[in-house]
C-alpha cells in the first residue's frame, strides 16, 4: 500500500525522505523552525505550513500522519519537563488533528528517555490517547546502527493503526543484539567530550548519538579517537551522512541562520534509513516474530518494546536491531577531515574525567593527554581520517 503522508514537526524531513525512498508520498509538511523550513522548502516541492497549532485539518487523502515531535522536554540533554513541557507537550496537537480525522496510521518518533522520565508518563499519555481513539499500537526502540550507519542512535518508533496490526511492521524483523565490533585502539571510537563525570557516551566503531546541541544551544559534535591516536570531531557533512542524508542537505538553512545552526538540525533529525525500513514494512507487512511477551505491570519505566492490539498492554522482549545491514566502519565511513578537538575542550574533559569515578578503556586518557600535549606544542591542525 502506498501512503499519503502528512508530516508534522517535520524538521529537515528525515521521516519523509525515508518513507519516500520506500515508495510513499508526502502531501503536507509542517515545521515552524525557520532554518529547518528553509531546508524543507528547498528539498521538497510540497505544501508547507509553519505552525501545527494553527493547522485546522489534515489533507483529506492522508492515510499516514508522521511526527518526530519535539524532544527537548523528554531528553536527558534537555530540561526533562516531561510530556507537559511547552515543547514536547505539542504532541497533543497531533492528537487533536487525529481526533478530527481518524487517519488509518500514525507514526511517532522520539528519544528513549521518554520511557524512563516520570516512570514513563509520556508514553502512558500517548498510548492512552490512541487507545481512547480506538487504535491498536506498538512501539520499539531501534538503534540506527542496525541499518549499517556507524552512529549509536536509539529512538522510539511508535506506530498506531485503525485498520491493521502494527506489529506486522515493527515486529516482523529481528536480528538480535549485536556484539561490539572491536575495541579501543583496534577501531575508531566515539565519545562526548562535553561529559566525563556522569557519563562518557562511549561508542565502539561508531559515534554516540548526534545531539541538537548543549543545554545552552551550542553545537557539540561528538569526538572521535582513531586507532593512530588522532582525536577530533567529525565534519558537518559527515554528520549529515551519518543521519542518512546526502552531503549539504541542510545547507539551505544558511540562507536564514548561521552555519552552526545546521548541527542542531542534523542532531534533531530522524534517521532516514530507519524511516525507510519502516516504510518498506508498511508497504509490505511481514509475519510477526515469536517474541516473548508479558502483561505490563507498574514499574519505574516502560520497556524498550511493547504493544496493545486489543488484549491489553504487553511488554515485549525484542532487540534494538530488527535487521543487520552491511555495516560501514566509522574510520572507513568518514570522508572529510576531522577537526582536532581543541585544547580547551580536551583539557576540560580530562579535568572532569580525573575528578569523576568513571572507568575508561585502557590507554584512553593517556591518548587524550598526548593529544593535549600536541595541541599545546603545535596548535590546532586539521587531520584526515584514514
Amino acid at each position: 500500500m502506498k501512503h499519503s503522508i502528512a508530516g508534522l514537526f517535520a524538521g529537515i524531513g528525515g521521516l519523509e525522505r525515508g518513507l519516500a525512498r520506500a515508495g510513499h508520498e508526502t502531501t503536507l509538511l509542517c515545521e515552524n523552525d525557520p532554518a529547518a523550513s528553509a531546508v524543507l522548502q528547498r528539498r521538497f516541492d510540497i505544501a508547507h505550513h509553519d505552525d501545527v497549532r494553527s493547522l485546522k485539518s489534515l489533507p483529506k487523502q492522508t492515510t499516514l500522519v508522521v511526527a518526530g515531535f519535539p524532544c527537548q522536554d523528554l531528553s536527558q540533554a534537555g530540561k526533562t519537563a516531561g510530556i507537559e513541557g511547552a515543547r514536547s507537550g505539542l504532541v497533543g496537537e497531533v492528537v487533536r488533528l487525529i481526533e478530527a480525522q481518524r487517519t488509518p496510521y500514525v507514526l511517532l518518533e522520539n528519544v528513549p528517555f521518554m520511557l524512563q522520565l516520570s516512570a514513563g508518563r509520556a508514553m502512558d499519555v500517548i498510548a492512552s490517547a490512541f487507545e481512547h481513539l480506538g487504535y491498536k499500537w506498538a512501539y520499539r526502540v531501534v538503534d540506527s546502527r542496525a541499518f549499517g550507519l556507524p552512529q549509536r542512535r536509539r529512538r522510539v518508533y511508535f506506530l498506531a493503526s485503525l485498520v491493521d496490526d502494527p506489529r506486522t511492521v515493527l515486529f516482523a524483523d529481528e536480528a538480535g543484539e549485536q556484539a561490539e565490533r572491536g575495541d579501543f585502539r583496534s577501531v575508531a571510537c566515539g565519545f562526548y567530550w562535553t561529559e566525563g563525570i556522569r557519563g562518557l557516551g562511549w561508542a565502539v566503531d561508531a559515534i554516540p548519538t548526534i545531539k541538537g546541541g548543549s543545554a545552552l544551544g551550542i553545537p557539540s559534535p561528538p569526538a572521535i579517537v582513531l586507532p593512530d591516536g588522532t582525536v577530533g570531531t567529525p565534519d558537518l557533512r559527515d554528520a549529515e551522512r551519518l543521519q542518512g542524508f546526502p552531503i549539504d542537505w541542510t545547507k539551505p538553512a544558511e540562507t536564514v541562520a548561521r552555519r552552526s545552526s545546521r548541527w542542531k538540525l542534523v542532531g534533531n533529525a530522524v534517521s532516514v534509513r530507519a524511516a525507510e525500513w519502516i516504510g518498506k514494512r508498511m508497504a509490505k507487512p511481514g509475519e510477526i516474530g515469536d517474541f516473548p511477551t508479558a502483561p505490563m505491570t507498574p514499574a519505574k519505566s516502560w520497556p524498550t518494546a511493547a504493544w496493545n492490539v486489543g488484549g491489553g498492554r504487553m511488554r515485549v522482549e525484542a532487540s534494538e536491531w530488527p535487521v543487520q545491514r552491511t555495516y560501514q566502519s566509522l574510520e572507513g565511513f568518514l570522508i572529510h577531515p576531522l577537526s582536532p578537538l581543541s585544547e580547551k575542550a580536551t583539557a576540560g574533559f580530562l579535568s572532569r574525567a580525573e575528578r569523576g569515578g568513571l572507568r575508561f578503556p585502557p590507554e584512553f586518557l593517556r591518548t587524550l593527554r598526548n593529544h593535549l600535549a600536541g595541541m599545546r606544542d603545535t596548535g590546532p591542525r586539521s587531520s584526515r581520517a584514514a
